[in-house]
This record gives structure tokens, C-alpha cells and sequence, in this order.
């Protein structure tokens, strides 16, 4: 066990359910072995370190970046979640400008706290379409298919309505449809006489029409990652450290055997006999890995790190969903207080009918959502108003991920590369006409009273194109930056293990080879299901 003096200063809260690592070694000198080590306590790592207490005997470390969620009304309430971005609990990464996006630095809000993005997001739960696994299968990844993983999906759920084919009752999260509203009501008219169709159960297997959404709450409050951890964060094999930040994966030859965290001022080595597992999300497990010597090996050598793999996948195959805030219309009558995340209903639509599935989702938001940049070129927002939100799920544009310097804390390079497939752009024009479309139906229009953002229907393309190129930000929904497969970009098999080492696993949305067509969260924690059965073989 080594200890050395850090650079890093973070205070331990008294009441983090974690340990201070000077005070475990203190009272025992093997504090620093383990079974297996999880480097990130978010939406995947949560879920891992529950299964691997119930399942094994195993001594099990858990290690989080971030603080407590404990205490923290807006990331409980979900009438606050818009509130926790650019907090202490928020890393407030950026993608780079681009003049796709008329060279704006865009926001990349991740969670940084016990329960990772899952503790700050806004709390949907979408599956996607079956053909976003379907499609990873075709990839050659053996056992991602649909069927295969929607007992995953069911494993993970208590769903309101009890135990379906498509659902499951009893599991670690709480998913709940959102309560009615005026304004989700006047959408679903709206939708259904525009030929849109009601769809009960919206998390079906090929979602296509307009429903209630759905939210992972209980009681009306946050039911995130952190649930999984609840009956076990007193466990005697489980160590949970918060304030915790890795500096590099330690290797014998190529067996990843441990690694190196700086906690409160102080560096410490732990150990692992059996794996270590990341799931620090997509932007911190490729950069743990090239911190590690693991990626492309010009671009570790430019930084002064020696290469241990060659794995050019590393911080590549950036993905995300490109959202528009900013079509918003002020109501002529009260709009009822906002209830829930404040988004009443979502449409799962096609841009184009020849498509197979669709690839918009179209949130009714109870509240303005516009990006302040564009809501500076308009006159105030009146307080009565709300927006339709449109999102692009099957985003073609892919963007990358590097690191300007060898600090395990320093700055990133992040590409989001938002728009920056032509596809991507027409897409998102007929989304924002779909809208036009909708608020121009009497169920809307006997709602509105004034349009904000913009004053009048755009009709033409030029003007549309501008107002998606200053309204854009991303969904925050970065994954692929690990992706899974075969190919010379791979960088886990399907097995979820880093090529060329031993003792590796990724279990995130890193791994992800393509977007599924939903907010990531459930995803997400499906792909920490099957990396738990794959280790404890059950």
C-alpha cells in the first residue's frame, strides 16, 4: 500500500455514506484489497456493486468522483431537477464550437455525485425501439438483441402497473407514467387529429404514436441509481468512497491488477483479484483508459504517456441526441402548476415515412425551455408559456474525445460534432414542421394566445435551419466513446472486456456502438445488468 501527498483537496461530508480512506487504513492494512474494484457510482456503477453483494461473496469497492446526494433538494425533487447543471454535483463539460452550431460552445452537463448523471437528469425512462439492440447484434455482438436483454430492462423495473411481458414489478427502480396535464392533454388531442396515435405503454417494443411519459419517481420523488445501493450501503463487503478521483489503472503485463485515486489531499493503490470495472461514464472511462496508456498511441505519445495497448477506438465514435429549445408559445389561460419534470407527453415520430422506425421525440414541456442565447433575439418570455421540444434520436453525426495534457484532472478536447451531418440538420427541419403542424390544430390553437419563439410559422427552410442552429444544445446523452464490437475501432468485446488486457471490463454507455433512440439512462443500466450477470454468471 502506498500513500502519497496529493494536489487535490476535497472535504468529506459527515454525512456521505462513504469512508475516509486514512481513517480504513488505519484500523486495517488490508483495507487496500478488494475483488473487485468499480470506478464510478452512476447509473451502471450502482447497479453492479448491488448485484455483486447479493449475488457473491465478493469484497467490493466502490469509487465515486463526486459527493453525497444526500440532503440535496433539487436532486430529490423533480419539480428542481433543471436546477442541478452547473452545480458542484455537474462536471460542466463542454462540446467545442463548431460552425455548425454558429460556433457555440455547447454545455455537456454529467453528474458528479453519488448516482452519477442518474441523480441530476430530469428523470425520463425511455427503452428506445427493439431495433436499437437489434442493431447492435447485427454488429456481431452475440446476446444484445432485443429479446435477450428486455428481461435486463424488466429486471431493473417496479413498474406501476405490475408484472407484463414488457414490464417488470419488484425491481430496484420505480417507473411511474406522468400525471395528466392540461398541456398533455391538449397534445395528444392535437397529435391524434394531426393522425398521430395514442400509445398507452410508450417503453413498448416499437414505439410510434404520442403518450403519457414516463419518469423514474416514487412517492414523487427521485428514484434513481442510488435505489439500488439503499439496502446495501452498509454491507461489510461493500466500500463505498466518495471525493475519490482515479489517476491511472495499475498492470502486471496486461493484467490490469488495481489502481491509483487521490482522496482528500491524499494518493492511494488498491488492488483487484478479480476485475476492474469502469463505469465512469463517456467521457471519463476512455480518458481513465488513456491515462492508463490504452488508446490511439500517437495521441498518448504527444502527451508523454507510454502505450500499453494500441486501441485507436479510444475516445472515438462520439454520439449524442441534438435537442431544439426554442419553439415557445405563451398560453391564454393558466396552464395548471407544472407537475412532475414538467414534460407532460412525448411523440415518437418519423422525419420521413420511408424510415423504418421513428427517429424524433417530441417533448410537450410544461414550462419555457429555450436556450438563453436565442431567447436574448425575442421579447421577454411571458411567464404563461410553454414550448414543444424536439429531439433528433437517430443522430448521424459522430464527434471524438481527447485529452490536452497528461493531468488526470486536466482539460478535455470534446467533439460533439452536433450537426454536422447534413442528415441531421433535414431531420431536425421536418421536426420543427411537425410542430408547426401540430400547434396549428384547434385543440393548440385554442390554447395559444401568442407565439414567442418564433412570433410567426417560419415556412421557409433558411429560416428553420437558423433558428435549429442557434436553439441546438445536446441532450447530454454522449455515448459510443468505448464502443463494443469486432471492428479495428472496437474497443470491448460483447463481452464488455477492453481488448489486449486482462482483468478489464467497461460497463457504461461508453460501450454503446450506436445511439439507442431514447434518453440513455435505462439503457444504461440494462448494459449494467448483463456486465453483472457476465461476472457473476447468473
Amino acid at each position: 500500500m502506498t500513500v502519497n501527498n496529493g494536489t487535490e483537496h476535497q472535504n468529506i461530508s459527515t454525512n456521505n455514506p462513504s469512508y475516509n480512506f486514512a481513517d480504513l487504513l488505519a484500523k486495517d492494512s488490508n483495507a487496500g484489497n478488494y475483488d473487485y474494484i468499480i470506478v464510478g457510482a452512476g447509473s451502471a456503477g450502482c447497479v453492479i456493486a448491488r448485484r455483486l453483494i447479493d449475488q457473491t461473496n465478493a469484497k467490493v469497492l466502490l469509487l465515486e468522483a463526486g459527493g453525497s446526494h444526500a440532503g440535496i433538494s433539487r436532486i430529490s425533487n423533480p419539480l428542481e431537477s433543471s436546477l442541478n447543471r452547473g452545480t458542484d454535483q455537474d462536471y460542466a463539460y463542454h462540446y467545442e464550437p463548431t460552425p455548425f452550431v454558429n460556433n457555440r460552445a455547447l454545455d455537456l452537463p454529467r453528474g458528479k455525485v453519488l448516482g452519477g448523471s442518474g441523480s441530476i437528469n430530469v428523470m425520463v425512462w425511455s427503452r428506445g425501439n427493439k431495433y436499437d439492440y437489434d442493431g447492435w447484434a447485427a454488429l456481431g455482438n452475440k446476446g444484445w438483441d432485443y429479446e435477450s436483454v428486455l428481461p435486463l430492462f424488466k429486471k431493473i423495473e417496479d413498474w406501476e402497473g405490475g408484472e407484463t411481458d414488457f414490464h417488470g414489478a419488484g425491481g430496484p427502480i420505480r417507473v411511474e407514467r406522468a400525471k395528466d396535464h392540461l398541456l398533455g392533454v391538449t397534445a395528444v388531442a392535437a397529435a391524434e387529429s394531426f393522425g398521430i396515435p395514442y400509445i398507452k405503454d410508450i417503453n413498448g417494443p416499437s414505439p410510434e404514436g404520442i403518450g403519457r411519459g414516463v419518469m423514474n419517481v416514487k412517492d414523487g420523488l427521485r428514484h434513481g441509481p442510488t435505489a439500488y445501493l439503499d439496502p446495501v450501503m452498509d454491507h461489510e463487503n461493500l466500500t463505498i468512497l466518495l471525493l475519490a478521483r482515479v489517476l491511472k489503472l495499475n498492470f502486471e503485463g496486461t493484467r490490469c491488477t488495481g489502481l491509483d485515486f487521490v482522496q482528500n489531499e491524499n494518493t492511494y493503490t488498491v488492488k483487484a483479484s478479480g476485475e476492474v470495472i469502469l463505469c465512469a461514464g463517456a467521457v471519463d472511462t476512455p480518458r481513465i483508459l488513456m491515462l492508463s496508456g490504452i488508446g490511439k498511441s500517437e495521441d498518448l505519445r504527444a502527451l508523454g504517456i507510454d502505450t500499453l495497448v494500441n486501441l485507436p477506438g479510444v475516445g472515438e465514435n462520439l454520439q449524442d441526441h441534438p435537442i431544439l429549445q426554442g419553439l415557445c408559445f405563451e398560453a391564454n389561460e393558466p396552464l395548471q402548476p407544472y407537475n412532475g419534470n414538467a414534460l407532460s407527453s412525448t411523440i415518437h415520430w418519423k422525419s420521413h415515412y420511408e424510415l423504418p422506425f421513428s427517429d424524433l421525440m417530441i417533448f410537450a414541456a410544461q414550462v419555457p425551455i429555450v436556450l438563453p442565447n436565442l431567447a436574448r433575439l425575442y421579447p421577454p418570455i411571458p411567464p404563461n408559456s410553454f414550448s414543444l421540444v424536439p429531439a433528433l434520436v437517430r443522430s448521424q453525426s459522430r464527434g471524438y474525445l481527447k485529452m490536452r495534457t497528461s493531468r488526470h484532472d486536466g482539460p478535455l478536447e470534446i467533439q460533439g460534432n452536433i450537426l454536422a451531418d447534413p442528415a441531421d440538420v433535414n431531420a431536425l427541419v421536418e421536426a420543427v414542421r411537425l410542430c408547426y403542424d401540430l400547434v396549428s390544430k384547434p385543440a393548440f390553437k385554442q390554447l395559444i394566445r401568442n407565439w414567442i419563439i418564433p412570433q410567426h410559422q417560419l415556412d421557409d427552410r433558411k429560416s428553420i435551419v437558423n433558428i435549429i442552429r442557434e436553439g441546438v444544445k445536446s441532450y447530454s446523452h454522449i455515448v459510443g466513446t468505448c464502443a463494443m464490437g469486432n471492428g479495428k475501432e472496437a474497443v470491448v468485446s460483447d463481452q464488455l472486456l477492453v481488448y489486449g488486457v486482462d482483468g478489464l471490463r467497461i460497463a457504461d454507455a461508453s460501450v454503446m456502438p450506436k445511439i439507442t433512440s431514447c434518453n440513455t439512462q435505462a439503457p444504461t443500466m440494462m448494459i449494467a445488468e448483463f456486465a453483472a450477470r457476465l461476472i457473476v454468471g447468473k
